[in-house]
């Protein structure tokens, strides 16, 4: 790092904080490249950060996931808050970027300077969130934004990872779209705070809340909060205001409860820990296989003289 860099990293940060688009499109770029200046300004611009509602979307392929998120941020820019959008698309297999993007969803936020819409690359990563997400979460609540929404891709039960990172979980659940609540309920189903039957025009809506209300009943949550169902049609926008309504009862329900602390807690450790497997990992890594010393221990596990149990032992060994 020249002598400069400090300087441009702080006018840098000033401008994330200060709302100017191109500053934050820049730091989400250098935060998913994982450039040392986006870590740099991550940690400017961290203390500024924490205060923005964060609220994670899930559900099925098909379930209008996009829509809902559109329709409830233009529901949000009505109260003049601001909003940031955090669209999760799966990985091209050639580039590694996001196959959908931000040009051609949520059209009628794209002009509207109080909306900040990204898309983000899975790039492999199981769970439905890329692996820097919650770090653009940082970003965009301390570049001011009041609500951000995560929406992620759309995998099934195996996106309960987006509980990890919002304040509140919506799940979508779909009528005429097979048993929706007994193929959710292994996974998503327990992350859920609340749940949007959407395209609740079509008939089944009734079925799957009656569903969703038994569920509910033989399964209490700990923490005293019965989750909301609310119907929606979020191509006419029917629902919205009552979804938002939802969202922001479970809201002060959080903050009443000190649940929302008490999640942030858990969040705040999940995520140092994950960083320390992945820093430790690189440096271990990375010095073995500078020197050749993986490959011979590699040669020893392929011809069966060391089993890689052992093997791993003594690399963790020789760290400690």
């Amino acid at each position: 790092m020249n002598s400069s860099m400090p300087d441009s990293i702080h006018e840098w940060a000033e401008k994330v904080l200060a709302g100017y688009r191109r500053a934050v499109a820049r730091a989400i770029s250098a935060v998913e490249n994982r450039e040392p200046a986006g870590v740099a300004l991550l940690k400017q611009v961290y203390p500024s950060s924490g205060r923005a509602h964060v609220v994670g979307i899930t559900g099925s392929p098909g379930a209008g996931k996009s829509t809902l998120v559109e329709k409830l941020a233009g529901d949000y820019r009505r109260s003049n808050l601001r909003v940031g959008i955090i669209a999760v698309d799966p990985s091209s297999p050639f580039t590694g970027g996001a196959i959908l993007g931000d040009r051609i969803r949520m059209q009628s936020l794209s002009s509207d300077d109080g909306v900040y819409i990204r898309s983000m690359a899975t790039r492999g990563h199981l769970g439905g969130l890329a692996p820097t997400t919650q770090d653009v979460v940082s970003l965009l609540d301390a570049a001011g934004c009041d609500v951000v929404f995560i929406e992620t891709v759309g995998v099934g039960q195996d996106e309960v990872e987006v509980a990890r990172l919002a304040d509140t979980t919506v799940l979508l659940l779909v009528p005429g779209m097979g048993d929706d609540v007994q193929t959710f309920k292994a996974g998503v189903m327990e992350i859920a705070d609340l749940y949007a039957i959407n395209k609740a025009d079509r008939g089944g809506a009734e079925r799957v809340e009656q569903e969703v209300t038994a569920m509910l009943s033989m399964s209490p949550r700990p923490d005293g909060w019965r989750p909301g169902i609310v119907r929606t049609v979020a191509t006419s926008g029917e629902g919205i205001p009552d979804l938002r309504k939802a969202l922001e009862e479970f809201r002060a329900f959080g903050q009443k409860s000190d649940l929302r602390q008490q999640r942030r807690r858990e969040h705040g450790r999940a995520r140092l820990l994950e960083l320390l497997r992945q820093t430790l990992f690189e440096k271990v890594a990375g010095d073995l296989l500078e020197d050749g010393r993986f490959e011979a221990r590699l040669d020893d596990v392929l011809a069966h003289r060391r089993d890689p149990h052992s093997v791993v032992e003594e690399i963790v060994a020789e760290w400690t």
